[in-house]
């Protein structure tokens, strides 16, 4: 049976209120209703969808994978990818902040987007609709 969305990828934070801030202030996303569990972290929603889980660092915590708690790099994961509005908000947004991102247009698809990286050098991928696309002089 084929995947039908996205439920939701987990990030095991350097920093867990840096990591939620950034998910929260840059990319948009709202920190939401999680269980009691017995470790801290956060749901982070997308529309409504509890998208992102943040744990905090546990010392002697296994990954779900059986790994050691705490990755040294981001291992396979490259990139996390959102459906966004208000590119000149974001670009200014991240300007503001003084954060470095790539911005490209795909071609035939006229869509931009915008990468940068979160606190634990994760691409974040934001794709936004041709119609905020400005058209650039040939």
């Amino acid at each position: 049976m084929p995947a039908k969305t996205l439920n939701h990828y987990t990030i095991q934070a350097r920093d867990l209120e840096a990591t939620k801030n950034f998910y929260c202030d840059i990319v948009g996303l709202t920190v939401g209703d999680r269980p009691p569990l017995s470790f801290p972290g956060y749901w982070l929603y997308c529309g409504g969808i509890p998208t992102v889980h943040l744990l905090g660092y546990q010392a002697n915590a296994k990954l779900v994978t059986d790994g050691p708690s705490y990755p040294a790099d981001t291992g396979r994961l490259d990139h996390i990818a959102f459906s966004c509005e208000g590119l000149a908000e974001m670009r200014a947004d991240l300007e503001r902040r003084g954060m470095k991102y790539e911005e490209r247009v795909l071609p035939r698809m006229n869509m931009t987007q915008l990468f940068y990286l979160d606190p634990d050098g994760i691409a974040v991928e934001c794709n936004f609709p041709p119609h905020e696309t400005v058209a650039k002089a040939a």
